[in-house]
């Protein structure tokens, strides 16, 4: 924990970031005084206000509060997200701070302890979730930087004691290389980030790498099938951690568990999805390996309740069931199908989707549309451009006609501002409505799920 030797405040450019935002409430449980500077207003940074943090919307230099103007006691750490010509990074960069990337601050803050990594381009945040409830919900000393909301405890930051860290190790521009795991998963390595990594090839190559920080193999896991060393995970195969006998009983998935030295029998998850299933089989997996004491854990998988956006019910009755995620590849949106259509196998299936970067639309241009077309209708939002700027070409239209060219019915596929989107979704005869995306069509849940569930 050298990283905190004398230092009395953090500052946070990009404190509103998810991961960011885990960071800043570990900073204020450490009793750090916490500053941040983020472009808009969230329910996010106003929680992290309430607990603390003085956070500025402004990208000024005169918004800075005099307690961090001093460039020894005071660290600066910014999310890559946040663009290079910022005011605020900029000046303390020429001011001769100590600035760090988000990925470099998690990686000395879990150095000291017994470091427990989630990879892999899907995921990450779901088997993360899980795995840090596990370990909190046996009791053990355990802090959790999470990519999400955990409903179990309303937040992205579990801390039950500091000897035991669960991070995501995120591959975007390599960060999760900062990291020193001891343990660690990686559930895939679909090509994603191109805008990065320029081909799958080179995608590739920083998993092995990553990989290679496990200096121990027995305590690498991966999905059963990738090109890795270490101990397999799969469902319902011959594997070193597996899933078997998986069926559903009253909505939940029933399985057993067999470890090479421990089985469950009966185990019970609520998550739709044999992704899901698998995220948790991964969790369970890391969690023996930690040491977590086996005749809890199937209680407390059995008690998971899930994470924001990750297949989400806002509305479930007879007559609707409306779904929130934040599936932006094609794997996660067949993912997300498999799952919708395992549980409702008879129903009519709407997916309202915003796709996430023009350049991740571009490079995945075919699989949106193969994947989107497999559902009975469809409503497209704008691009959610995040850091990027347009891409000549590449826009919503053109992903609407490569699904017309797929899909059966083409007077269901059509595009949709925001601002019309509930009364689309009142028009629909659709019973499972799903809203879709990693942009900011999340904010729009809350005001949907009101109008939706006084129709009736």
């Amino acid at each position: 924990m050298n990283t905190l030797s004398n230092i009395q405040s953090i500052y946070f450019v990009g404190i509103g970031g998810i991961g960011m935002s885990a960071l800043a409430r570990f900073a204020i449980k450490k009793n750090l005084a916490v500053f941040g500077y983020d472009k808009t207003q969230t329910a996010l940074t106003a929680t992290l206000e309430k607990e603390g943090a003085d956070i500025t919307f402004e990208d000024s230099v005169s918004s800075l509060p005099p307690k961090v103007k001093n460039n020894t006691s005071t660290l600066v750490v910014y999310t890559p997200a946040i663009p290079e010509e910022n005011k605020i990074l900029q000046w303390f960069i020429q001011q001769d701070y100590r600035v760090i990337k988000r990925a470099e601050f998690l990686g000395e803050l879990t150095q000291d302890t017994l470091c427990l990594a989630v990879a892999g381009t899907h995921g990450k945040t779901t088997t993360s979730a899980i795995l840090g409830h596990l370990l909190a919900y046996c009791d053990m000393p355990v802090t959790a930087f999470l990519g999400g909301i955990t409903e179990n405890y309303k937040s992205n930051f579990i801390s039950k004691g500091t000897a035991i860290t669960v991070v995501e190790a995120d591959e975007f521009d390599r960060s999760f290389l900062t990291l020193k795991p001891d343990i660690a998963c990686i559930t895939s390595m679909d090509a994603d980030h191109l805008d990065i990594y320029g081909d799958a090839s080179a995608l590739e190559a920083s998993f092995l790498a990553f990989a290679d920080l496990v200096h121990d193999k027995n305590k690498l896991l991966h999905k059963k099938g990738l090109p890795l060393q270490g101990q397999s995970v799969a469902l319902e195969g011959p594997a070193a951690y597996q899933g078997k006998n998986i069926r559903i009983e009253n909505g939940a998935y029933k399985f057993d568990f067999i470890a090479p030295e421990v089985t469950l029998r009966d185990v019970s998850f609520c998550l739709p999805g044999h992704h899901n299933l698998h995220n948790a089989v991964t969790a369970l997996s890391m969690s023996i390996l930690a040491g977590a004491p086996p005749h809890l854990l199937k209680e407390a998988l059995s008690k998971f309740k899930g994470v924001a956006r990750r297949f989400s019910y806002r509305i479930r009755r007879d007559d609707l069931v409306l779904i929130d995620d934040y599936a932006h590849h094609p794997t996660e949106l067949d993912a997300l199908y498999q799952g919708v259509s395992e549980m409702y196998p008879d129903d009519q299936k709407m997916i309202v989707f915003q796709p996430h970067l023009f350049s991740r639309t571009r490079d995945f241009i075919d699989g949106f549309a193969e994947s989107l077309a497999r559902f009975n209708q469809v409503f497209l939002l704008d691009i959610y451009p995040a850091r990027e700027t347009p891409i000549e070409g590449v826009n919503s239209s053109w992903l609407l006609e490569k699904i017309k060219k797929i899909a059966i019915d083409v007077d269901n596929i059509s595009l949709v501002s925001k601002e019309s989107l509930p009364e689309h979704l009142k028009k629909s005869s659709c019973r499972i409505k799903l809203l879709v995306g990693a942009g900011d069509i999340g904010a729009e849940v809350s005001q949907i799920t009101k109008i939706l569930e006084h129709e009736n």
